[in-house]
């Protein structure tokens, strides 16, 4: 294999890599910043041009992320954001500052909307829907009339792999959610909260 074939290959798997831990994104040194973030501009643009998607300043997106937002479903994104591999967002969403979102995520902001506060950190396979299917009996649930009233996550929120977080909850500033949690109902700012359902089972001012 000739050196430019190699380094072509190597760049290739490294795009490959930063898709599924962006982190090493911000860790990048010059030599790779100058191919990593003409390679992001240019994907932002293209999303941006089909899609009512704002990216802020310093943002990572892995190729292969769904980010859907019709007029009206805008979704908006702050400075330093990043985005992992196979995750899909569907607006509206507000997304602050400094906020990463792992593989394997899907988010959709219903009617309502979804929105995260700053530096929160969202692990691989959560699952975040701002609507829900009636479940009466007198028709298939496919059928049923769907409502939505919003999902508010905090700042500097920490929030575990697979968790699930349903329709109208709100979650404080500086919360943790424990692994596999489902988050059936609001969450207080500070608030350990593990299970499902979701439980408080501490505080983080505690030691």
């Amino acid at each position: 294999m000739s050196t430019p074939e190699r380094s072509e290959r190597l760049r290739e798997q490294h795009k490959r890599r930063l898709a599924w831990m962006p982190g090493l994104y911000y860790r990048l040194k010059p030599k790779h910043l100058s191919w990593a973030e003409p390679w992001q501009q240019a994907l932002q643009q293209a999303v941006s041009e089909v899609e009512t998607v704002r990216f802020g300043q310093h943002c990572f997106i892995a190729p292969d992320l769904a980010l859907f937002a019709e007029p009206g479903r805008d979704i908006e994104i702050g400075d330093r954001c990043m985005f992992a591999a196979g995750s899909f967002l569907h607006g509206p969403i507000q997304i602050g500052n400094e906020v990463s979102i792992n593989h394997g995520c899907s988010l959709d902001g219903g009617r309502a909307g979804i929105r995260i506060g700053d530096q929160t950190r969202i692990a691989h396979g959560v699952s975040i829907y701002a609507f829900n299917h009636g479940m009466a009996l007198d028709q298939p649930v496919y059928q049923q009339g769907v409502s939505s009233k919003g999902i508010v996550i905090g700042k500097d929120v920490w929030i575990g792999a697979r968790v699930g977080i349903v329709d109208g909850v709100t979650i404080g500033d500086h919360a943790v959610i424990g692994m596999g949690a489902v988050v059936t109902k609001d969450v207080p700012p500070y608030a350990k909260i593990a299970g499902n359902p979701a439980r408080v089972i501490g505080d983080r001012r505690t030691p």
